[in-house]
């Protein structure tokens, strides 16, 4: 398969390309995503994008960086927002690149973990994520409204990490300092 994935600021993301990235958001979540745009509660940073030699959208996956505070203590992280390939491009290695591109993207950098959710957590766990049990308190959105709703505390069973800095991760509070991703 000739794939090229490559690295997009949100803001340069253009019309035709945003229209590619919400068709396949609405394929991949159908009964989830909202249908008229490119996000579900807030925009990503930037995004990882695999397209093929015809230019067509096979996979992506938005990024969030941001500090959170872990048990009174700031950690970087970078957030993984709804990676998904298209119906007709699954099981051939797509998603595993993406995250092997988040992957070396980190390398250097000043990240300390990636956090994502996940429903499926095989792909994940593959990978070296790992599953963690943290009370979180984040900030509610509506994202239909765009409206704060308030705060949420819960342990998210979702809730998935993997260590790409220094730091080790600790059981405890997980304040998200904002959104849910």
């Amino acid at each position: 398969m000739n794939l090229r994935i490559f690295k997009k600021p949100e803001y340069e993301i253009n019309n035709e390309l945003a229209k590619k990235i919400q068709e396949l958001l609405t394929e991949c979540f159908p009964d989830i995503y909202p249908k008229n745009r490119t996000y579900f509660k807030q925009l990503p940073h930037f995004r990882f994008l695999a397209i093929n030699k015809e230019s067509d959208l096979l996979g992506q996956v938005g990024l969030d960086y941001r500090v959170m505070n872990l048990n009174g203590k700031p950690i970087r992280i970078l957030g993984v927002i709804d990676l998904c390939v298209s119906k007709n491009n699954r099981s051939q290695g797509i998603g595993s690149l993406l995250l092997l591109e988040i992957e070396k993207f980190c390398k250097e950098k000043n990240i300390d973990f990636l956090v994502l959710f996940a429903d499926n957590k095989k792909l994940y766990l593959k990978k070296g994520f790992k599953s963690v049990k943290n009370k979180c308190k984040w900030l509610k959105i509506d994202n239909e409204s765009h409206i704060t709703k308030g705060i949420g505390f819960e342990i998210l069973d979702e809730l998935m990490i993997k260590k790409v800095g220094k730091i080790d991760w600790s059981e405890g509070d997980l304040d998200f300092l904002g959104y849910l991703f």
